[in-house]
């Protein structure tokens, strides 16, 4: 019985990681064709340094990234404190509209964005996509950040306020060191939803406003090169460290 979960679990992992192992492999192939392993080269990824499409793709993917995560993550934090520290009217139906972007389909989602941004009249552009990767990031920054805070006695705040401290200043030496650890993981977690999206992107993204996997994208409909197993490896380890901290980050039991 052993012998047969083993080989399921080995052929379930050849399965899902095979064909990354292939890719990251063939982007050091010299071949061009991309057919038969033909040798080691690093020439592909230095030919990456004078692709100036590819390194405005990736740089846009980075801006996008790192602006969405910051945003989600303000507002993760506030909507994560107020789920879990009041209670109001109307806090269930809140609760469900902030995580309902966590449960739509990618492609409703896009298509939605498309036509709320069309019928306000915005064009497509960068700011567009920074919108619509808040969009569906924040419910992921709250639902981490929400976690942290159920984890966290109130003790510690009705104290600082009975000893006169202020609401912000409250948050600001008490809440917020405590919850940081959460506010770091969704951060990392929106900024990889962020990188590697292509559906809600797609949808949302104008002239000059294209990821990185937009352009891989356009790349692979002329066919898989060297070249782009190489940047696809570079994202592949770029979402791989950001995933690796956020475990790390994760609090241990």
């Amino acid at each position: 019985m052993k012998r047969l979960l083993s080989l399921h679990a080995f052929l379930v992992y050849g399965f899902l990681y095979a064909p990354i192992a292939v890719l990251v492999l063939f982007s050091f192939n010299r071949d061009s064709r991309n057919v038969r392993w033909s040798g080691f080269t690093l020439d592909w990824y230095f030919k990456l340094f004078n692709n100036v499409p590819l390194q405005r793709a990736l740089w846009t993917s980075l801006k996008v990234g790192l602006l969405a995560t910051f945003i989600a993550s303000v507002l993760g934090t506030l909507a994560a404190l107020a789920l879990t520290r009041y209670q109001f009217k109307g806090r269930s139906a809140v609760t469900a509209l902030v995580f309902l972007p966590m449960a739509v389909p990618e492609i409703v989602m896009g298509t939605s964005l498309l036509t709320f941004f069309v019928s306000l009249g915005f064009g497509l552009n960068f700011w567009t996509v920074v919108a619509s990767h808040i969009a569906f990031c924040v419910g992921y920054t709250t639902a981490t950040i929400r976690s942290r805070l159920q984890g966290t006695s109130f003790v510690y705040e009705e104290a600082a306020a009975d000893l006169g401290a202020t609401p912000w200043q409250t948050f600001w030496l008490v809440t917020l060191p405590r919850i940081w650890p959460g506010i770091l993981s969704g951060a990392m977690l929106a900024f990889t939803l962020s990188f590697d999206d292509f559906v809600v992107t797609f949808f949302t993204a104008g002239i000059g406003s294209g990821t990185l996997p937009l352009k891989i994208y356009s790349m692979v409909k002329f066919g898989v090169t060297p070249e782009v197993n190489a940047i696809s490896t570079i994202a592949l380890s770029v979402t791989l460290a950001v995933l690796f901290l956020y475990q790390k980050l994760q609090p241990k039991d």
